[in-house]
Order: structure tokens, then C-alpha cells, then sequence
């Protein structure tokens, strides 16, 4: 018998009474991993949400059952939804720091969830840190989240999931935005733990390569419907839905590269004259060096990726190049013009040739502005551009970046991540740059919306603008780059054209990046 099922699962807006999901039904056995794949608005968190009893507002669950060993989350109320999380059902956020209490000690935030005398609760703590692979001494746990890493705060979000041995665990984009070997590690313990604490789980992503990982089962969801199930492998190999052999198709590959217009530099410059040379760069954090004697170039026309674990250099070199990070020395010359440390002190010239583009474009944009106004600025400050003008380069911009111009009206709370994304590229481009670094950028797209992005990268490329692509995910790195320095510890171990890099890379912090990274599989 199943440990868990759903039975015609609909959650509906409040307001309209629109479906939101519907007709959703499935089960899981004890210990299994089940993947939950689609683009963004498919579907996914929304019913990761309701396994919980939850709907988020503005919605609510109309029907349906929620099953796990026999209690029906759905028909409990609030005191018993309450008991149920506790000891039914566990979730995993995809943002640790929105789940953990960052002042408050680790020891305090893990006992809460032990239903037993201190001793025992504590022992069974040390118990679980030890299963995800973290300290367990006395140290350890008087520490508080934000004196923790990324990935160890993840371990702890899950450690805190697993520590009352639930039933099933909900686990929302658990990796995303983590580097390639801490996701392997996350990926390794979630896959340990269900089958050691014989754990149902849904695993919720939009990277189909991490669920050729880690999970038993794949279900493939559209427009609130599920339109694909079964197991993983049988999925990802021979899909029998369009929709999924579109998700397969647009979701990049380290081993083959997909060539576009203007993939190959057709008139490479002197190199002697890169569009912007970086020699000896150096850069601190106090008295602690973390960038060491950075050495590149980077032609008009090409895309250099930066890549490297948390923690290597990439953003604090990126932030360098933007002068949003001033501790630095050495040498760092665009169009043949040394650039000043701080943004404060640069030309408006300088200022206005280089532009950054933001991982996050929810804390990039001004949630009060519409894009209108927002894309204004760079008009104003660099063109000195307004009224009619304004609105018909802007019109022109949202074209460029295949945004319908009606959006010029709407604030960013009313688009999509992927659309957030193009008006930060759109804002970028009214600046009229020569060079263009984006930190980032795609980490948390869906593929279809990556695949669009990377296209309208491409074409920037093709028109001339140099780029510097920070990122984790060599797969993308393989698809958009021409060359790639990998950093760590805040230096250059491997630098080069990337498919010499990515097919012979001879030092071993590459090879053990491209170990895990994760692949589609192949028959």
C-alpha cells in the first residue's frame, strides 16, 4: 500500500474560482523520490504547497484528498494541520535563510521540532546533524544560521525537515542557486536519507537533469495539469508528451554545444586591442585577500564565462570590474580606458560603457516604478533622453528583448521571473555599453526561459557587445561562452577556449566540477 496518496487535487483562486491546478492525483511508496518538472506557472509549488494543507492567498484547496498513512491532511483542522507538520509532513524552502531564524542558536531551532525530554532530544540532534554531514559538537550547534555557508544552511533546513521522521518531505527547489558540487552533496544526502529513513519525498525543480539524479519517479506538469508519469529515467529518455520533449530539447548539455548566428568571432579584433584587459588584479575584504593577480581579456563580440564554486572570486571579481567593489589593486582597462576602483569615481563615460545585470531581478528593479519609468532611467542619465524619444526607444528595447510594449505600464510585481530578467537586460542595453556582465543570470530560470534568455544573449553578442558571464552551471557556460577562466580560492586555475577547457581540462578543480555536473541522461 502507498504511504501516500492524492486523489483529484484542485486548487482554485478565490476570487474567480479559476483552476489553479486540478484533477491532480498520485502516490508514492515509503523511501521514494518523486520529481516534479515544469516551467514556471505549470503548477509545481502550488501543489507542493497543498500536500502540505496549504494555499497561498488568494487561492484555496476546493477538493480533493492528501492520504499519508491513512490521515487526510485536507480534513483536519488547523490544530491538527499544525500536529501534522510536525509529524507527517516536513518542508525544504528553496531559500534556507527564509527558513532558519538567522539570530537564533541551531540548537534552539532543531529542538523545536523533537517531541522528548532534552537529553534524548538533544542526542537525537547530534544524530541527525551527523546524518547530513555536519558538525554535531557543542560548537557547532551554538551556532547561529548566519554564521553558516549556503549549502551547510541547507543541510541544516533539511536536517530540521527529517529530525522528526516524517512520513513525506516537500522539498522546493532545494539546490537552486547552489554550486555544482554543493548541489551534488545536497543531492547525495536527500537521496540517502529518504531510503535510510524509509521517507517518501517530492523534489520540486526546473532542472530535469537533477531529477535524472535523484529521483525514482518524474511527474511532468502544464497549466495545472499533470500531462506526463512515470519513472524518472523512462521519462527523461523517451518522453511521450510534447510539452516534455520540449523541456528535454531546451535544457543545455556540458558535452554538446548548440551552435548560433555569430557563434564563431567572423572578425576578431587585435588582440593586442581586447575591449577590456584585466592584469594583475588583486582585492581584499579588510586585511583578507580573496582575489589573486586576475589576468584576462575579453574582445568585443565575445563572451567570457567565469566560473567556480561558492566562495571562488567570481561575484567579488564581477562587482570589482562594475566599481561596486573598490578594495583592489592593479589594472583594469576598457576601450583603452584604466578604470577608476569606485563606480563613484569613474567617468560618465566609464559608467555608462560597462552595465551589470543582476542574479536577482526582484531586488533589482523598484517594485513601485512601472517599467516605463524604470527603463527611462538609463535615457535620462546616459542619453539625456525624454518624452517621445524616451517612449520610442523604450517600445524599442521591449521589442528587442521580445517584451509586448503593453508592459511598459506594469510593475514589476505583475511579470514573471523571466520577464523581470529581460527588463534588467532591456534596462542594461538603453545604456548602450560596450561590455555587459551578468552575474548569474539564468540560475533561476526555467529552461524554456533560459533558453530564451541565452537566445537574446547571443544576439547581443552577435551585434558586438563584449560579455562576462558569472555562473555555476558549465552546461549553460558550454551553450552562451567562447572562453572560460575557472576561479578558486580567487584564482585562475584554467583558462581558455571553453570547449579545450570543458572536453580536456587539466586541472583537477575542473575535472571535479565538470564530475558533478549533472547531465541529462543518455540511452
Amino acid at each position: 500500500m502507498a504511504a501516500i496518496t492524492v486523489t483529484d487535487l484542485e486548487v482554485v483562486l478565490e476570487s474567480t474560482g479559476a483552476p489553479i491546478i486540478e484533477q491532480v492525483s498520485l502516490s508514492l511508496e515509503p523511501g521514494e523520490v518523486m520529481g516534479i518538472v515544469g516551467e514556471s506557472g505549470s503548477g509545481k509549488s502550488t501543489l507542493s504547497l497543498a500536500l502540505l494543507g496549504y494555499a497561498r492567498p488568494g487561492a484555496r484547496i476546493s477538493q480533493g484528498s492528501v492520504v499519508i498513512e491513512g490521515t487526510d491532511i485536507l480534513a483536519l483542522d488547523a490544530a491538527g494541520l499544525r500536529a501534522a507538520r510536525r509529524g507527517l509532513v516536513s518542508y525544504v524552502a528553496q531559500d534556507p535563510a527564509t527558513a532558519l531564524n538567522p539570530s537564533m542558536r541551531l540548537s534552539t531551532q532543531l529542538l523545536e521540532a523533537v517531541d522528548a525530554p532534552r537529553d534524548e532530544a538533544l542526542a537525537k540532534v547530534r544524530e541527525v546533524l551527523d546524518a547530513v554531514g555536519l558538525p554535531n559538537d557543542d560548537a557547532f550547534i551554538r551556532r547561529r544560521a548566519s554564521e553558516l555557508s549556503g549549502g551547510q544552511q541547507q543541510r541544516i533546513a533539511i536536517a530540521m525537515a527529517v529530525i522528526a521522521q516524517p512520513r513525506l518531505i516537500v522539498l522546493d527547489e532545494p539546490t537552486t542557486g547552489l554550486d555544482v558540487s554543493t548541489q551534488m552533496r545536497v543531492l547525495e544526502l536527500v537521496k540517502r536519507l529518504c531510503a535510510e529513513y524509509e521517507i517518501a519525498s517530492i523534489y520540486v525543480t526546473h532542472d530535469l537533469a537533477v531529477v535524472a539524479e535523484v529521483a525514482d519517479s518524474t511527474i511532468v506538469m502544464k497549466d495545472g495539469h499533470i500531462v506526463e508519469t512515470g519513472r524518472a529515467r523512462n521519462v527523461l529518455l523517451e518522453p511521450t508528451h510534447p510539452y516534455s520533449q520540449q523541456l528535454i530539447a531546451a535544457t543545455p548539455s556540458t558535452k554538446v554545444r548548440s551552435p548560433w548566428e555569430g557563434d564563431e568571432l567572423a572578425a576578431a579584433p587585435d588582440a593586442e586591442q581586447p575591449l577590456l584587459r584585466v592584469s594583475g588584479l588583486t582585492a581584499a575584504y579588510g586585511h583578507t585577500q580573496v582575489l589573486h593577480g586576475i589576468d584576462l581579456t575579453v574582445r568585443a563580440g565575445e563572451c567570457l564565462a567565469i566560473v567556480g564554486e561558492s566562495g571562488s572570486g567570481k561575484s567579488t571579481f564581477s562587482r570589482c570590474l562594475i566599481g561596486l567593489h573598490d578594495n583592489w589593486e592593479g589594472e583594469a582597462a576598457l576601450g583603452g580606458r584604466q578604470l577608476a576602483k569606485s563606480a563613484a569615481k569613474r567617468s560618465h563615460a566609464d559608467r555608462q560603457a560597462a552595465q551589470y545585470i543582476f542574479q536577482n531581478p526582484y531586488g533589482s528593479l523598484n517594485p513601485r516604478h512601472t517599467v516605463e519609468a524604470i527603463l527611462r532611467t538609463p535615457l535620462e542619465l546616459f542619453h539625456g533622453a525624454g518624452g517621445a524619444e524616451a517612449r520610442r526607444q523604450i517600445a524599442e528595447a521591449l521589442d528587442r528583448v521580445e517584451l509586448p510594449r503593453r508592459m511598459a505600464q506594469m510593475y514589476p510585481a505583475e511579470l514573471s521571473g523571466g520577464q523581470r530578467q529581460r527588463v534588467a537586460i532591456a534596462r542594461a542595453l538603453l545604456a548602450s555599453p560596450e561590455l555587459l556582465i551578468c552575474d548569474e543570470v539564468t540560475s533561476a530560470l526555467d529552461v524554456l526561459v533560459q533558453s530564451a534568455v541565452l537566445d537574446l544573449l547571443r544576439g547581443l553578442l552577435k551585434d558586438g557587445l563584449g560579455m562576462i558571464f558569472v555562473t555555476h552551471n558549465l552546461a549553460v557556460v558550454r551553450n552562451i561562452a567562447h572562453r572560460v577562466a575557472v576561479l578558486n580560492r580567487g584564482e585562475i586555475v584554467e583558462y581558455g577556449e571553453v570547449d579545450a577547457v570543458l572536453d580536456h581540462p587539466a586541472d583537477p578543480y575542473t575535472q571535479g566540477l565538470l564530475a558533478n555536473t549533472l547531465d541529462l541522461p543518455v540511452g
